[in-house]
C-alpha cells in the first residue's frame, strides 16, 4: 500500500477546454469577446446588469453542448475508488466534474448553474436566463445574480479547502494556469505540510517550478495515466 492516503487535487481551465469549454482568457487578454472587468466584477454588475446577465446565460447554456473528457472521468473514478481522504477542489464554474460523477468536490469560484440572492444571500440551483431579473425563490424580495466569485469576492470553502491541504500527502494541480491566487499558492500550502506536489498541465505554468513532479501534455491522456498508477499502487 502507498504511503500517500490522503489527496488533494485542484483542477483548473485546463482540464475543461478539452470539452470545447473556453479557457479563461485568450492570448488577447479578452473573456470570450469582453474585458474581464465589464463582465467579471462587482463593479460591472452595478454598472452594467444586463450585460453580466447575458454573458453568464449564454455560458451556462452552452454548458448543454459539452460533455465531461477523460480526465475529468479518471477523477471521478479516483474519488470513488481512493480508500484514504480526497478532496477535488476546482476553479472552473461548469458541471462537467458532476456530470462525470465526483463527489467529494468543491467549487471555489461558484457554479454556473446556481443564483445568488443580493439580498437573502441564498444560492438556489438555477438552470434559466437570469436576465429578465426573476426574484429570489426563498425570500421573493431581491434579485438574483449568477452565483460566480468575481475579481475581488472571496473564493468559496477557503476554510475546508486550507485544512485539507494542510492534512494531504499529495497535492496535484491540474490545467492551471498557477497565476491567480489564491488556488497559485495552494502548492506553497501543500510543500510546508510536508506533501509530496505534482503537476499535471498542457505546457509549465507559472509556478511549475515549486512542484516535486510536473507532467507536461494534455489532461485527457496525463490524468487518467496517473490515475491508473495510483489505484494500481493500492493493489501492489
Amino acid at each position: 500500500m502507498t504511503e500517500i492516503r490522503n489527496i488533494v487535487v485542484l483542477t483548473g481551465a485546463g482540464v475543461s477546454a478539452e470539452s470545447g469549454v473556453p479557457t479563461f482568457r485568450a492570448a488577447d487578454g479578452l473573456w470570450e469577446g469582453h474585458r474581464v472587468e465589464d463582465v467579471a466584477t462587482p463593479q460591472a454588475f452595478r454598472r452594467d446588469p444586463a450585460l453580466v446577465q447575458q454573458f453568464y446565460d449564454a455560458r451556462r447554456a452552452f454548458l448543454a453542448k459539452v460533455e465531461p473528457n477523460a480526465a475529468h472521468l479518471a477523477l471521478a473514478r479516483l474519488d470513488a475508488a481512493w480508500p484514504g481522504e480526497f478532496l477535488l477542489v476546482t476553479q472552473n464554474v461548469d458541471d462537467l466534474h458532476e456530470r462525470a460523477g465526483s463527489q467529494r468536490l468543491l467549487h471555489m469560484h461558484g457554479e454556473l448553474k446556481r443564483a445568488l440572492c443580493t439580498g437573502c444571500g441564498a444560492a438556489p440551483a438555477w438552470l434559466d436566463a437570469l436576465e429578465d431579473g426573476p426574484p429570489c425563490p426563498n425570500c421573493q424580495a431581491a434579485a438574483l445574480r449568477p452565483d460566480i466569485v468575481w475579481f475581488g469576492e472571496m473564493p468559496y470553502h477557503m476554510a475546508e479547502i486550507e485544512e485539507a491541504l494542510a492534512a494531504c500527502d499529495l497535492f496535484v494541480s491540474i490545467g492551471t494556469s498557477g497565476a491567480v491566487y489564491p488556488a497559485a499558492g495552494f502548492v506553497d500550502v501543500a510543500r510546508r505540510a510536508g506533501a509530496a506536489t505534482l503537476e499535471l498541465n498542457l505546457d509549465p505554468s507559472a509556478g511549475t517550478s515549486m512542484f516535486d513532479t510536473a507532467r507536461h501534455g494534455p489532461a485527457g491522456i496525463l490524468v487518467p495515466a496517473w490515475v491508473d498508477g495510483l489505484l494500481a499502487s493500492i493493489k501492489a
